[in-house]
């Protein structure tokens, strides 16, 4: 029987870490493989999409062909699903990775580097126990060199957990999985507080009880990411290491059973784990039976299809990425150094509530070398492509302070990328492309020429 590898995945696929996937899979299979040019493809049928990627340039004799598709994960999901098998996977299929993967190090931000990830792991395990489970650092600047006390201790449970860790350079004598919760919990409790006013982190240990502090209130609900992270991997841990007993959480902030609400994803790992909430009722949940499914309905279909038509058939490429629900990327200047976007104008007079100094930023930025021209994409479903086109005009700072600066004497050419409908002209002159709910490629009548280049090039390619 012919198998293929399939990967299903909420992000764009990027060629630098389809290679790590490819050379983890060839060693831990001990087969031969070959890794050349990188060349993500999307399969047209008839001159439609067929929602379904070919990557080439990877030979192995035990895979036939490699492709990728779009998913949408339910709750907590890993950005990819890895299987290895003839058919096209369905939810019963079990996957041999489950890959979560960051370009965050903790030089960068330490709770988003590892604890905003960690409860997707401990997620995970409800629907497939067994898959091997990997934290993918594909890092894009320079790696600190003395890791945080949160790196190190947020690392030490995901090695606990038996998540394994790639792309990252570990010194094995400090990070090393724990063998016992006191270790857990002196480790913990040695850590730095925070500022006053904040809610510390911590764990108390009793005869009956294990008691874990941390806030989860944000926006009036239960919606504090980091911190769900941080609670339910130790929790996970504290499980993992024999503790049968209550954990409780406190300090939490909540104050209301209408806070909780039962399809959080921290619900659903307390109920798993058996972890009660101080003060408040966790509800009773059933998982849902869905962990994913097949993408046919969100933004970014479209705005990952021209990303990758662009990339694939095109001269030109991508600057910037923030693509609808998928991680957002670095600014890359001409020079190729990869520069964090703020996200405040003046960041003190947001803290005061001055929410105009939220800097708006696009979902996508393709460069024209060629045409010496900046794209600067709002992606949208078609439905909301008059949003979309309001939305344009809010990007003046990202041009004068990004893209000016670190590209001048280019034209900036601001354009909507819609996913949707069974539409097949466009007649609104700010929308650039879209790709309809049969998979049909539809240039705007004022395309960017780099639009143009990669549809044309796409289709000629199939034909």
């Amino acid at each position: 029987m012919t198998k293929n590898l399939w990967f299903l995945t909420e992000e764009r696929p990027k060629k630098e870490v389809l290679i790590q996937i490819f050379e983890r899979f060839a060693k831990d299979y001990k087969y031969a493989v070959f890794i050349d040019d990188i060349r993500i493809l999307p399969i047209l049928q008839n001159d439609e999409f067929t929602f379904t990627y070919e990557v080439t340039g990877f030979k192995c004799k035990n895979v036939e062909k490699v492709y990728i598709k779009t998913i949408s994960g339910k709750s907590s999901f890993t950005d990819y699903l890895i299987f290895y098998q003839e058919n096209e996977p369905v939810q019963s299929d079990v996957p041999i990775y489950a890959i979560e993967e960051t370009k965050t190090d903790d030089s960068e931000s330490r709770n988003t580097g590892v604890y905003q990830r960690c409860s997707k792991f401990v997620f995970i395990d409800t629907y497939y126990p067994n898959v091997k489970k990997i934290m993918l650092y594909n890092l894009q600047i320079e790696q600190k060199e003395t890791p945080t006390a949160t790196s190190i201790f947020g690392t030490r449970m995901l090695l606990t957990i038996g998540v394994e860790i790639m792309g990252k350079t570990l010194d094995e004598n400090i990070f090393k999985p724990f063998t016992t919760i006191d270790e857990v919990i002196e480790l913990k409790n040695e850590m730095r507080q925070p500022p006053k006013g904040n809610v510390p982190i911590n764990i108390t240990k009793y005869d009956d009880k294990i008691e874990i502090s941390g806030r989860l209130i944000k926006a009036d609900c239960l919606s504090h990411d980091p911190n769900i992270g941080a609670l339910s991997i130790i929790a996970g841990v504290l499980r993992e290491l024999g503790w049968t007993k209550d954990i409780v959480i406190t300090k939490h902030g909540l104050t209301s059973q209408n806070q909780v609400g039962a399809t959080n994803k921290f619900v659903q790992i307390a109920n798993k784990l058996n972890v009660s909430l101080d003060g408040l009722e966790v509800p009773r949940v059933t998982s849902n039976s869905i962990y994913w499914d097949y993408d046919k309905n969100g933004e970014k279909l479209g705005t990952i299809f021209i990303h990758i038509a662009v990339d694939n058939f095109t001269t030109g490429y991508s600057i910037f990425e923030n693509h609808a629900g998928c991680e957002k990327g670095y600014f890359i200047t001409k020079e190729g150094v990869h520069i964090p976007l703020a996200k405040y104008k003046d960041r003190a007079k947001y803290k005061a509530g001055d929410r105009s100094q939220i800097i708006s930023i696009p979902d996508l930025i393709l460069i024209d070398f060629d045409r010496k021209e900046a794209i600067n994409i709002e992606g949208k479903k078609y439905e909301n492509r008059f949003i979309g086109i309001d939305t344009l005009a809010t990007y003046d700072f990202i041009e004068k302070n990004y893209i000016l600066k670190y590209y001048p004497n280019f034209k900036i050419v601001r354009t909507v990328v819609l996913y949707g409908s069974k539409e097949e002209e466009l007649v609104e002159i700010e929308l650039g492309f879209l790709l309809n709910e049969n998979g049909k490629s539809i240039l705007g009548v004022k395309a960017p020429r780099l639009f143009i280049d990669a549809i044309n090039n796409l289709l000629s390619f199939w034909n």
